[in-house]
């Protein structure tokens, strides 16, 4: 029973703090409350307490570790506008223009200044400057 409530106490900074590693611990305690009720041996409960929280904490916390750094696979926002084509509504030049960009009218402008588009010309967004779509 002292493995359980072990086990909750554990769970409680889990859930207030967000460390997993609360979590791991909790899961040995686990363990070793079903080890406590196979055996009396409390040498072996906290033996095995310790084999499964280290455990865990060995291989799951640099999966999590690696999870959280790797850059999101989807692309949103401006970042998804980058690199998308467009159709030209209104001339576009250095300083002006409209185009149509995933179904709404953008205003946009040349990324070279001496060059123009004119209208249903197909551009590419080479990036977003406010809510100014910069093409080529």
């Amino acid at each position: 029973m002292w493995w359980l409530i072990a086990a909750g106490g554990f769970a409680i900074p889990l859930v207030l703090t967000a460390m997993p590693e609360f979590g791991m611990l909790s899961v040995g305690a686990v363990a070793a409350a079903v080890t406590a009720g196979i055996t009396d041996n409390v040498v072996l409960q906290v033996i095995v307490f310790c084999v499964v929280s280290t455990a865990l904490i060995v291989v799951v916390r640099p999966i999590a570790r690696r999870s959280r750094e790797q850059p999101p696979g989807v692309s949103t926002g401006i970042d998804a506008l980058k690199g998308r084509s467009a159709v030209v509504v209104e001339r576009v030049d250095g300083d002006r223009g409209q185009i149509k960009l995933a179904g709404e009218v953008w205003s946009a402008r040349a990324l070279d200044g001496a060059e123009t588009f004119e209208p249903g010309r197909q551009v590419s967004v080479v990036e977003i400057d406010g809510a100014t779509a910069v093409v080529m």
